[in-house]
């Protein structure tokens, strides 16, 4: 597992509707909010690249010091983002194929709101076991 590792759901109006530190590092406060931070500037660059592409995973988009951002890009256009300090990319593109099937089962829930916060703990938990997994 990767030592640093953010993981969040952007929706198509760039609202994040779910975020998880999943990385094995400890946590520091200071630490997320850097992380967030980081991943949200990247919105920009995801947006450019997304309507140059056909394919879903961007591989890595951005870097910051040691950290890289990578992205997947659903059909609605939402972002599942990773910021990790990581090298193995075949792991990285797994995790997201099935993050992106929980998302899908989540959105296809007839009392989930799309563009919602996920609140979901089965989620949750399911996302931080792949996340062991595969990173």
């Amino acid at each position: 597992m990767a030592n640093t590792a953010c993981f969040i759901i952007v929706s198509r109006n760039d609202i994040p509707i779910y975020e998880a530190e999943v990385g094995s590092a400890p946590k520091k406060e200071e630490a997320a909010h850097k992380h967030q931070f980081i991943l949200h500037a990247a919105l920009d660059i995801v947006q450019d690249l997304a309507w140059t592409t056909s394919a879903m995973f961007l591989k890595a988009v951005d870097r910051f010091n040691d950290l890289v951002v990578s992205v997947y890009v659903t059909a609605g256009h939402t972002r599942l983002m990773l910021l990790h300090d990581s090298r193995n990319e075949d792991g990285i593109k797994s995790f997201f194929q099935e993050v992106h099937e929980l998302y899908v089962k989540i959105l296809l829930n007839p009392l989930y709101l799309p563009g919602s916060r996920i609140t979901s703990s089965h989620f949750d938990t399911k996302v931080r076991a792949l996340a062991r997994k595969y990173l």
